[in-house]
């Protein structure tokens, strides 16, 4: 099964450059890379074809102009524009466990999507995350991250665990599992079928509402938190706006109330359109 690796991004090359060497520490080698970017300036192109020689997969920039928050936009044509069947989602400041694209093709079902888990990092340890660190595992090792200013929590410890804890921990946690933009996957087909992602989100449960549309469509999310792991490198979040949260609220309820699956403004925008792509 090939799998196409959609990591959103804008503005933060330093940190999306140790996110690219995390896939290429990846032990599940059959994917592309496209990197959904929302309107970066030209360090992040700079950056793109800089590492892509060095890290083995195909990379594809899909990129359009900045014009406000439009993250759900460049995610859509990031998916016209995938050649695999199944698709992960990340954002470009979380690095992936080396093990994580393999749990999830693993765990691919039909009628399903996967909804994987993060560790939250302090600045302390984000900065002192460097290229030999991803690659050799150490920037998801616990120990590491613990002797480098990650603090001890049962979030942190769960980097610690083996298969067989974390299956089991997956299976009787009660939280339910949501679509997550930094660790979650889904089947291509299934992603057309309810129009992608709704362009008319900004940042406040964008990714949550495309899970909840999966849901009404059929599409069952399977909880693998303990199992499949991303860390989270620390930044401020600028974009954070009070009335597009309450917008993506209302549209949510609405969603909810209706048990809506397909959004009138998405995906098929860009099916015969993939935007600028390098």
């Amino acid at each position: 099964m090939r799998l196409s690796v959609v990591v959103a991004t804008y503005n933060h090359p330093e940190w999306l450059e140790k996110v690219l060497w995390g896939f290429r520490a990846q032990t599940f080698r059959d994917f592309e890379l496209l990197v959904a970017d929302d309107g970066s300036d030209a360090s992040t192109r700079d950056l793109i074809e800089r590492v892509t020689p060095q890290l083995g997969f195909p990379v594809r920039h899909i990129w359009h102009p900045k014009e406000g928050f439009r993250k759900c936009t460049i995610l859509n044509a990031a998916i016209a524009a995938s050649e695999g069947e199944y698709l992960f989602f990340t954002d470009g400041d979380c690095i992936p466990r080396p093990d994580l694209l393999a749990v999830h093709a693993s765990l691919a079902a039909p009628g399903r999507f996967l909804s994987g888990g993060y560790l939250k990092l302090p600045m302390e340890t984000s900065q002192a995350i460097t290229r030999e660190d991803v690659l050799a595992g150490r920037a998801t090792d616990y120990g590491w991250l613990r002797a480098h200013g990650t603090p001890p929590s049962s979030q942190a410890r769960r980097l610690s665990w083996g298969p067989g804890l974390a299956r089991l921990l997956d299976l009787l946690t009660p939280t339910r599992p949501t679509f997550n933009g930094h660790n979650a996957s889904a089947w291509r087909h299934d992603l057309v079928q309810v129009n992608g992602f709704d362009e008319r989100l900004e940042w406040g449960g964008l990714d949550r509402e495309i899970g909840e549309r999966l849901e009404h469509a059929g599409v069952r999310g399977r909880q693998i938190r303990h199992r499949a792991l991303v860390v989270h490198l620390d930044h401020g979040r600028g974009y954070k706006r009070p009335d597009a949260i309450a917008r993506n609220r209302a549209i949510r309820d609405e969603v909810a109330a209706k048990r809506i699956t397909r959004t009138p403004v998405g995906l098929d925008r860009h099916l015969g359109h993939t935007g600028s792509a390098t």
